[in-house]
């Protein structure tokens, strides 16, 4: 499983990365990175027609464990998938911006 730090992250959305929080909405409101995409683990099984398969899906959760679950998925079913290790609470400790509502 290809997995990338926070830093890695902030480069790739720097760069019109794609990503998919897994977390479930509650948990989204409270605080996102910036431009992610909510689509609950729960769902996302059933909702992979949305999801671009020309382009990386860089996927996060609050610590790595359920994005690595949903990495899994995705690239079983043949999309590139990548793993944020430290989640959104690693995006959330380091400072930078972070979306609610």
């Amino acid at each position: 499983m290809r997995q990338i730090d926070i830093d890695q992250l902030a480069a790739a959305i720097d760069g019109g990365a794609v990503v998919v929080d897994v977390r479930e909405p509650g948990e989204y409101a409270a605080g996102r990175v910036p431009g992610a995409r909510n689509i609950p683990m729960g769902h996302l099984p059933s909702r992979l027609g949305e999801l671009d398969r020309s382009r990386p899906v860089h996927v996060v959760c609050a610590s790595g464990n359920r994005s690595a679950a949903m990495t899994d998925l995705l690239t079983a079913q043949g999309l590139e998938a990548v793993n944020v290790t430290g989640g959104t609470t690693a995006w959330i400790r380091s400072g930078r911006p972070v979306e609610r509502g």
